[in-house]
């Protein structure tokens, strides 16, 4: 009997043994990029040699489990190298993998007979774009919680040995784990998170979003009003139904375009089951690599044609600078109104070294959408303002608790540590420095505490009415108050030995919608010809300007008053008085009343004048940064410009006239051909004023270009009463060059320009300014206006040379006889562009 026991509880050792061996295999855990540590979702994981397998999710994640006997699994995406990992059968382990990107292109598809069948899979796509469009829908909203993180990568060892980067050596001893098993080092800078809710209504086409709460860690970097705003969802819109994308401020073309066939190779690779939809893979790739399109995989829902995920990649192949590599994945969901709306989205951006002594910056954006609603419009007005913050938006920034249960996803262990790194990097000393000087360079102003000092375009000039010319300026900042901005500049000039200033006083009435006011005092040389609103006294052209021989210089005493306000979405009213007086330092003079029996002869002017300025740009926006409003562009729409000036002598002028003047500026997408800029404009002055009260048109005699200007007209050269202007600046991207084998490589880009200004001045204009004679005893023009033909300027160049430099060829085709004129000129000019 116990030798019956005994074999029977071997018996049941055994076969318990045997139950173990043959128990069930599971493998689980997370797929990334070697060089980045971002996920990679959509990637193939399979027990090696069959077909058991499954796909990563959104977040790199898998898990497979068998209770098949196998040894080892496969990793594998479309642009990686595979990677094979040996496991344990019969057990639950964790295999976490990285891997390579592949550098070998992928060869182009052959085709030999019949039709590729992703053609019909496409034309299928296209014909159902609209329905599944979200941009069908009248409304949608949802909560969006936006994550950024931009770290430095690729540093060398010559890098490393840069005496600021030695300085944090400590710290970067210890990056190895941020990128993890087979990742290159980085070095995080900036990490943030923002929760907001975002509302789209079309007819007419608006959005809006409200950012509710942010927390923002980074060296340089705080979480300022301009930061809470540019890391919502607002800049992180990717809707692959447009026929172009605008990434790093290029339009690349997408692979589901109306002209998909022009610009794409395609493959069906494969059908499958994702989740709940069963798919077709196709994959893709340009036609010509230098072309701004896309290399990558989508799978399209079978029912509805609909992208159910789509993952792209710009190589560095492509006509952009800089850029090593952009990536961008999404994953969509239906709505309950057919369109679809993406649900996660993660964009990589990948900046090159420039140098071996430098290193390269990674951006990486990640944005989940949850609680979608859909049509279900809110009133018009509710849209005005694109962006806006809630009072408290970043007081809650250092509660972890909080944040910890409104992510939409729990933070890694690797960006938990980019949080404690980049803290530690905030405290070095030397960090701190170097961006103070950034930050200075970018602005022009230095930060001590609640005053800026600046600019420094103020603070050297040297002329011949100044000789030498020192100065010194400030001004207040946030800090110092959130209503008020008080600023001043001062200058002394070592040769005219006199002292010019401005100053001004600023008050923030509301900043929804935005109103101010303010007031300005100013007394300063100036030149005639810069008598022009189209320049901006902090242009580089300007600064100048004020160095060596002036032309036509008068020192000016101004008193200037404005009030401004939105007045709705795109809309906003202006309304200024301006108190100015004129003393030439150049022989003038002019006749008050002409046509006197005794005509009394002035030589210095005063003007008072009433402005009206209204703008209308229906989808600009705008956003806030600490006391100031700037423009981040529109989008498809132009914006106009409409001023009225009214000269009133009752309140000290010499002249009571009326002056119009208006302008349109767009923004013109050409697909393959490129974009344009066309500015067309006008002005009428209906009485007679001395010229110079007149619109003087920008020249320029310098050696470099300025798209504001006339490039081949000479300073001060045409003045006009009344007149209208084209401008159109073209930039053709990689269009015919990228077709070039010897040139396609070096990434150059054509330009074309051409300007044209119609115009001219009354008699009695003429009439003001008394007769001169030469030697001769011929009469001297006082100045210059245009006859019956337009003056009129073409030019055409090339860009991106060395990646920052550009080439305009310009001949002026119109007034070519006039003496000491050129007719055609070379221009350069610096630009920092990708």
């Amino acid at each position: 009997m116990k030798r019956v026991q005994i074999l029977f509880l071997l018996s049941i050792l055994s076969v318990t043994s045997w139950a173990q061996a043959q128990g069930t295999t599971v493998v689980w855990g997370k797929v990334t990029e070697a060089s980045t540590g971002s996920p990679i979702p959509f990637a193939n994981v399979v027990f090696k040699g069959t077909s058991i397998g499954a796909t990563t999710d959104f977040e790199g994640y898998y898990k497979l489990s068998t209770t098949q006997r196998f040894d080892s699994i496969h990793f594998s995406y479309i642009g990686f190298v595979p990677k094979t990992k040996f496991i344990v059968a019969g057990k639950e382990q964790n295999i976490n993998i990285q891997l390579e990107e592949d550098v070998v292109n992928l060869q182009e598809l052959v085709f030999e007979a019949g039709e590729n069948p992703a053609f019909q899979i496409l034309r299928n796509i296209v014909d159902h774009k609209k329905v599944n469009d979200k941009r069908r829908l009248s409304a949608y909203e949802y909560e969006a919680y936006t994550k950024i993180e931009m770290d430095i990568d690729n540093i060398s060892d010559k890098f490393k040995q840069r005496k600021i980067i030695q300085k944090v050596t400590s710290v970067l001893d210890s990056i190895e784990q941020i990128a993890g098993e087979d990742g290159k080092p980085v070095l995080p800078v900036f990490i943030s998170e923002a929760i907001s809710k975002y509302y789209y209504k079309d007819s007419p086409r608006m959005a809006h979003e409200t950012v509710l709460n942010t927390k923002v860690t980074g060296v340089g970097v705080t979480d300022g009003t301009l930061t809470s705003q540019v890391i919502g969802a607002s800049f992180q819109q990717y809707n692959f139904y447009q026929n172009w994308l605008n990434i790093v401020g290029k339009d690349f073309v997408s692979p589901i375009s109306d002209g998909w066939k022009i610009n794409y190779e395609y493959d069906l690779v494969d059908s499958l089951w994702l989740g709940d939809y069963y798919c077709y893979r196709l994959d893709f790739f340009p036609k010509r690599e230098q072309d701004l399109a896309f290399r990558g995989s989508m799978w399209i829902h079978k029912d509805t044609w609909a992208i159910r995920q789509i993952d792209v990649t710009v190589g560095k192949e492509a006509n952009v600078n800089f850029i090593e590599k952009i990536k961008i994945q999404q994953e969509l969901v239906p709505t309950t109104e057919s369109a679809w709306l993406p649900a996660k989205t993660r964009v990589m951006i990948d900046v090159s070294e420039l140098t071996d002594r430098s290193a390269g910056f990674l951006a990486k954006f990640y944005v989940s959408n949850k609680d979608i609603v859909v049509n279900q419009p809110k009133p018009d007005k509710f849209y005005e303002n694109p962006i806006e913050m809630v009072e408290d938006v970043n007081d809650r920034a250092d509660d972890n608790e909080f944040w910890a249960d409104i992510r939409h996803d729990t933070l890694s262990a690797t960006e938990v540590h980019v949080y404690e790194m980049i803290d530690t990097l905030t405290k070095i000393p030397v960090i701190k420095t170097y961006t103070d000087i950034i930050q200075t360079g970018y602005t022009g102003y230095y930060k001590i505490g609640k005053f800026d000092i600046g600019s420094y375009s103020y603070f050297f000039g040297n002329n011949n009415i100044e000789g030498i010319r020192l100065g010194l300026g400030g001004r207040t900042n946030i800090d110092f108050s959130k209503k008020w901005e008080l600023s001043a500049n001062v200058a002394y000039g070592l040769k005219d030995e006199e002292w010019k200033y401005k100053f001004h006083v600023r008050r923030i009435l509301s900043r929804s919608p935005w109103t101010e006011v303010k007031y300005m005092h100013q007394k300063e040389i100036d030149q005639i010809w810069l008598l022009n609103d189209d320049i901006d006294n902090a242009n580089v052209f300007y600064a100048f300007s004020r160095f060596g021989t002036l032309i036509d210089p008068f020192l000016r005493q101004k008193n200037y008053f404005t009030f401004f306000t939105v007045l709705g979405r795109g809309l906003s009213q202006r309304v200024s008085y301006r108190q100015e007086y004129f003393k030439p330092l150049f022989d003038f003079e002019y006749y008050k009343d002409p046509y006197a029996e005794t005509p009394t002869v002035r030589n210095n002017l005063s003007v008072a004048e009433v402005i009206l300025d209204t703008r209308y740009a229906r989808d600009e926006i705008f956003v806030i940064n600490d006391n100031q409003r700037l423009s981040m562009g529109t989008i498809r729409w132009p914006a106009v410009n409409f001023r009225y000036t009214l000269g009133l002598s009752a309140l000290g002028g010499d002249f009571t006239y009326h002056k119009f003047g208006l302008s349109i500026e767009k923004r013109q997408k050409m697909g393959i051909f490129g974009v344009g800029y066309l500015t067309l404009s006008g002005g009428y002055n209906f009485n007679n004023l001395p010229y110079p009260l007149l619109k003087a048109h920008i020249g320029n005699q310098t050696p470099f270009y300025f798209n504001f200007a006339y490039n081949m007209m000479d300073y001060f050269e045409f003045v006009t009463d009344k007149h209208v202007a084209f401008r159109w600046n073209h930039s053709f991207n990689g269009f015919l060059l990228n077709s070039i084998p010897a040139i396609k490589k070096l990434k150059w880009r054509l330009v074309g320009t051409v300007n044209v200004l119609y115009g001219g001045v009354g008699q009695k204009n003429y009439n003001l300014i008394p007769p001169t004679y030469d030697t001769n005893g011929s009469e001297i023009a006082p100045f210059f206006a245009l006859g019956q033909w337009p003056y009129i300027e073409a030019g055409y160049g090339v860009e991106n040379i060395f990646r920052f430099f550009r080439v305009d060829f310009i001949h002026r085709l119109t007034y070519t006889n006039r003496p000491g004129v050129n007719n055609f000129g070379i221009k350069f000019s610096y630009k920092f562009s990708l």
